[in-house]
């Protein structure tokens, strides 16, 4: 049961939840674009992404040596660029949240390819090349909330229950 709220607090309450529905999927599908777009640029600039080193390493081992960093890297930089710019845009989610996802696996497998690079002490003190790549498992979760939307999917404040619309949670005790 979720407790009383006193009546003054219970309309703001369903304010906030309602503009936290209504804002939370845009906000997060923009923010999610923002960090593809801000690390993917950083990319195209040699030494300002602290996952440079890393990335073209595990692309190079993934690839049996055959496509070069020289390569790898700004391939992978326009890469998180398009799914940045694509979710900033909200257009063609689907093939952009394929990328991102065909992307996050490959940004997952340097903890299995180089866990001495990824963990001080294997597998729970990660260095900090391995919170980079942890942190993803938020990004993840965020695609996939994205993803829920593109057939309609939305976050409902107040659903209903017991097939009565507005019915909303149970409160009180």
């Amino acid at each position: 049961m979720i407790p009383a709220l006193p009546r003054a607090l219970e309309a703001l309450d369903v304010k906030i939840t309602a503009a936290m529905a209504r804002w939370g999927l845009p906000l997060l599908r923009i923010s999610l674009g923002i960090v593809f777009l801000w690390f993917g640029a950083l990319k195209l600039f040699p030494d300002l992404s602290p996952a440079q080193g890393l990335a073209t390493k595990t692309i190079s081992v993934l690839t049996f040596g055959v496509v070069p960093p020289a390569v790898s890297l700004p391939v992978l930089a326009v890469w998180e660029c398009v799914i940045g710019l694509g979710l900033l845009a909200g257009v063609r989610l689907r093939e952009v949240l394929l990328l991102l996802f065909v992307q996050m696996a490959g940004t997952l497998t340097p903890v299995f390819l180089f866990p001495g690079e990824v963990f001080t002490r294997i597998p729970y003190a990660p260095t900090l090349e391995g919170q980079y790549i942890i942190k993803n498992l938020v990004l993840v979760a965020a695609g996939i909330v994205v993803g829920a939307t593109v057939r309609g999917g939305r976050v409902v404040a107040d659903p209903p229950r017991n097939g009565k619309a507005g019915d909303g949670p149970q409160r009180g005790s």
